[in-house]
């Protein structure tokens, strides 16, 4: 059963950078682990690290050439109306349970087979030749990355890995989390005989988005700082409406 967090009067927030770019199968708690030593940083208890899903999917070489990808006629034809390349849209097919266009010409929103609901199922474009698919299991790789965060470093934290997602019914992108450890993916808050669940690993994501989100800057991790919490490793599925595909 979820249970009120600590409350929460006041954070902090701030980017782990410079950051290094990452190789398919590098270390991620590692290069963590690195750039708070050489910035003479300390992860403290009750830190929340929330991370781009997209250097999980590179550590997790999660990446896929898009040469190797035949595009079905259901593809060519999303293609022709959205504009994006028809080996994009295969993937998002293929990694998709249901899709629909937010407006004539897109964007595409799909159903994961993770059972997030998501612009473009995830997929995010690496260069003109590839593409990166989401972490196989998120709170999987949450929970890894927390532990071994936790082995190199002796604080007691949270991770939060976040994704760039938008909305069928407005512009813009926004973050979600779809992979959390060591935080309760909703908290429940109670005032006046109401009582409320709220998705408080996305509020999380949002709150470091706001650096995350930041293109160009290369500063994929954020650490939260003073934020109350319930510890679970429930993770962000048990929340879904709709559980992973078989």
């Amino acid at each position: 059963m979820t249970t009120a967090p600590p409350p929460t009067s006041a954070f902090s927030s701030f980017s782990l950078e410079p950051f290094p770019e990452l190789q398919p199968g590098d270390d991620l708690a590692g290069a963590i682990s690195e750039v708070l030593a050489s910035t003479g940083t300390e992860l403290l208890d009750g830190d929340v690290v929330v991370v781009a899903s997209k250097v999980v999917s590179i550590a997790e070489k999660r990446y896929v050439n898009l040469s190797d990808v035949t595009p079905s006629a259901e593809a060519v034809d999303l293609s022709a109306r959205t504009g994006k390349p028809a080996a994009v849209v295969q993937l998002i097919l293929d990694h998709s349970t249901e899709h629909f266009l937010a407006t004539e010409r897109g964007p595409i929103i799909a159903r994961h087979t993770l059972g997030h609901q998501l612009t473009s199922a995830g997929i995010d474009r690496a260069g003109t030749d590839g593409a990166w698919l989401l972490p196989e299991e998120p709170d999987a790789s949450a929970r890894a990355l927390r532990d071994a965060l936790v082995a190199e470093n002796g604080a007691e934290i949270a991770v939060v890995i976040a994704d760039s997602d938008g909305r069928a019914d407005r512009r813009g992108t926004t973050c979600i989390s779809i992979g959390a450890a060591g935080t309760a993916p909703l908290r429940v808050t109670e005032h006046g005989g109401k009582r409320q669940e709220e998705t408080f690993t996305d509020m999380l994501a949002a709150a470091a988005g706001i650096i995350l989100g930041q293109r160009g800057r290369g500063a994929p991790v954020v650490v939260l700082r003073g934020i109350g919490y319930t510890p679970s490793d429930e993770g962000v599925t048990t929340m879904l409406h709709h559980s992973p595909a078989g």
